[in-house]
């Protein structure tokens, strides 16, 4: 299996630099992955450094917490995308998701979606957080309120995707939306078994590790 296609390239570490986004952007250039995905501050960098190349640049907003208000994801979307961002993956309102609030969640989404008609947005529910029956009613949510893909994982919670967490995702979502594994997915078998568990796109720092058929070792 051809992993590249799968993968958003990712760093949002807090220490990253300037010369660390050059490098995963050259990264992405070589092995032909389908994004990088890099704090909004950088995305201009990014869409310089991958020019001509074909790799989508995607960002985060209301990163890694979701407690912003809709109002402020909105403009923080705007404005990554204005930067040059073609993809956007956002945080839901996780406290309201535990509180069961799923108007408050799908109204989060829709403010964001309004906010970027044209662009891919990605819905971060934070599985680790969540029951199933609350994983369930965040990814209807979330797709109700206009996500092209449902994610699972921010990468920087308890822990990332699980297959039985995106098998529970698919099953929901019914093939009205993508689904992002995101956190935790280290090696090649870890790949496989998400994307037949019905994930669409990878969230990795790992993915050079990935595709070069090692474990990538990576927290995220």
């Amino acid at each position: 299996m051809n992993l590249a296609p799968y993968i958003d390239h990712t760093l949002l570490k807090a220490t990253a630099t300037t010369a660390d986004i050059r490098q995963l952007c050259a990264e992405a250039r070589e092995h032909s992955f389908y994004a990088v995905c890099v704090n909004p501050v950088y995305v201009p960098l990014a869409v310089t450094e991958l020019s001509g190349s074909g790799v989508k640049v995607a960002t985060v907003c209301g990163f890694p917490l979701g407690a912003l208000l809709p109002e402020q994801k909105a403009v923080e979307a705007r404005l990554s995308v204005e930067a040059g961002a073609d993809e956007v993956d956002m945080v839901i309102h996780i406290g309201a998701a535990l509180e069961g609030d799923w108007e408050a969640v799908e109204a989060d989404v829709r403010a964001v979606r309004r906010a970027i008609p044209d662009s891919v947005l990605k819905v971060i529910i934070e599985t680790s957080y969540l029951d199933d029956v609350q994983k369930r009613a965040a990814t209807e949510a979330a797709v109700s309120g206009g996500a092209d893909f449902v994610k699972t994982s921010t990468g920087f919670a308890t822990s990332g995707a699980t297959v039985e967490d995106v098998r529970l995702m698919a099953e929901v979502i019914a093939g009205r939306a993508g689904i992002k594994a995101a956190g935790g997915v280290r090696t090649p078998a870890d790949a496989r078994a998400m994307i037949e568990a019905g994930a669409t796109r990878l969230g990795t720092s790992g993915g050079v590790a990935l595709v070069s058929g090692e474990g990538s070792g990576s927290g995220y």
